[in-house]
């Protein structure tokens, strides 16, 4: 009997992926290509992408996977494909690109000229939420082309995310999953679908109306199959099933085994996140949903540092010329060479604590990043080390939300996954911070994993969740916390990290205010 097999696409920041997996979580094979250049940026903070080039690199290891091991194809039983989040693409009536992808990176903001109506303006601000739906007006890419590319938008027939720009070359149909939409749209995530009216509450602040956007297929089901055309350009074979996946965080939750409510999964990649999956929706704060898992019936409550460990790569540049030049000589990464000095640091930077909001989250659109404690005894590689704590500070954060508002219970284990998990000193730093013990699997492509797993329940492979776990996922290396470490950061986190924010936010709307007066000049 023929080994059934499962064929992942993974669409990451820098890179895509396609690989072959087994039903015992093992790849059979994988290609690669990253992008050159990731992404374009005509100013500065802009972040585009010409959406055919992402197609075109997608086909280029396609074909590569299907000449090197065509034979393979015979088995395999579909494809599924998750992507990054909130990165959008417009079309006109042909469907051809107008403009360049806007990419989730990207810093432009909208002003909201075009106010929302009085009684809606009224409701947000009754119980709290003017800021936060400020911010999601500001962030909108809809908003932002209404106001500053006219001409473009006057154009405009269908919006969307690059995932439903890639199945609609692949598939020739508009269509996607609820799974993908995690971002600026008006989708209704307890529902899976989109807002039915242009008016609705929620739905009207990203600006988008209802005909631009495309059908939704719910997880699990098959959205169509590859076509003639996109058999030609891929290598892949005419008729092969594409199933209803989802966001690369919602398949690295699935490819970490954390599906018990019990199992955090935390992601440490350009951006950071936090998720817990659960089959009971809530939102962790109101406009901070769950989104919809690549499982049928489960939701994923998820906290995000918008920009995380992207400000590794940040401090890396601006201050660690030395260990890049270091690290050209013993031909190692200069992450790596970092990583080994802040462990000659103590526990909790000798004080030094960070706030890492780099980028504003929808819980506090106002805050900006902030460093304290300083003192003689610090030195760049207390920075270094204080980025990484911070950013599990806020996520151990996000994480006792849910525990405390939404799940009612504690979480007694962490699983992760991304770039940084590849650090065995960030792995202990994570367990100590959050005092629980700290999990990797068998491979770093989680998310491509996650996805694979979920084209396998998809096909009935499996039966349940609980079972696609247990045969493809497989813990390796476990790190536990350090109890007296704990201590400290506990500490820390109560009397310092938790009461930054309280202290600084009059602060942060004077810089609001400071950098709005000098924008307008």
């Amino acid at each position: 009997m023929k080994e059934p097999l499962m064929l992942s696409v993974d669409f990451g920041t820098q890179s895509v992926r396609a690989s072959i997996f087994n039903k015992k979580g093992e790849i059979i094979c994988l290609y690669k290509k990253p992008y050159d250049p990731p992404y374009h940026s005509p100013k500065n903070g802009y972040a585009e992408q010409d959406p055919f080039y992402y197609y075109e690199c997608m086909c280029d290891v396609t074909n590569k996977l299907v000449t090197e091991h065509g034979d393979l194809m015979e088995n395999v039983l579909g494809m599924s494909i998750t992507f990054f989040r909130d990165s959008i693409v417009i079309l006109d009536k042909e469907n051809n690109v107008i403009r360049p992808a806007i990419l989730w990176l990207d810093e432009r903001r909208a002003e909201g000229k075009k106010k929302l109506p009085l009684i809606s303006r009224f409701l947000f601000k009754l119980v709290g939420m003017s800021a936060t739906i400020d911010l999601n007006r500001k962030r909108s890419m809809a908003v932002w082309l209404q106001e500053n590319e006219p001409e473009n938008w006057a154009k405009a027939d269908k919006f969307m995310m690059i995932s439903t720009f890639i199945n609609l070359q692949l598939l020739g149909k508009y269509v996607d999953s609820p799974a993908a939409q995690a971002g600026h749209a008006p989708i209704d995530f307890k529902k899976r679908q989109w807002y039915k009216k242009d008016t609705h509450l929620k739905g009207q602040i990203f600006g988008v109306p209802r005909k631009m956007l495309c059908e939704l297929v719910p997880v699990g089901e098959v959205m169509g199959e590859i076509t003639e055309e996109a058999s030609k350009k891929t290598g892949l074979p005419k008729g092969l099933k594409v199933f209803a996946a989802g966001s690369d965080k919602s398949c690295e939750t699935l490819g970490l085994g954390a599906m018990d409510g019990k199992t955090a999964s935390v992601s440490y990649g350009t951006a950071c996140t936090v998720e817990v999956s659960s089959k009971k929706y809530s939102d962790a704060e109101p406009f901070l949903p769950a989104y919809p898992s690549v499982v049928k019936g489960y939701y994923n409550l998820d906290v995000q540092v918008y920009r995380g460990y992207w400000m590794l790569n940040w401090f890396s540049k601006e201050f660690g010329a030395s260990e890049t030049l270091e690290a050209q000589i013993q031909n190692k990464l200069t992450l790596e060479l970092l990583n080994n000095e802040m462990m000659k640091i103590e526990p909790g930077c000798d004080g030094l604590v960070l706030q890492p909001y780099w980028g504003a989250g929808l819980r506090r659109p106002l805050a900006k990043g902030a460093i304290i404690g300083f003192s003689d005894v610090h030195t760049r590689v207390h920075l270094y080390r204080a980025i990484i704590e911070g950013i599990a500070y806020c996520l151990r954060e996000g994480l006792e939300l849910f525990e405390n508002k939404r799940l009612h219970h504690k979480v007694d284990k962490i699983r992760i996954s991304g770039g940084g998990s590849q650090s065995d000193a960030i792995c202990q730093i994570t367990a100590d911070i959050f005092g629980l013990p700290v999990s990797r699997v068998q491979t770093f492509e989680t998310s491509s994993l996650g996805a694979a797993m979920a084209g396998f329940i998809a096909a009935g492979e499996f039966k349940t969740v609980d079972e696609a776990v247990d045969a493809m996922v497989h813990q390796s290396i476990e790190f536990k916390p350090n109890m007296e470490n704990h201590k400290k950061y506990d500490y820390l986190f109560e009397h310092v990290y938790m009461k930054m924010y309280p202290k600084l936010k009059n602060i942060y709307k004077d810089i609001k205010e400071f950098d709005r007066k000098n924008i307008k000049k």
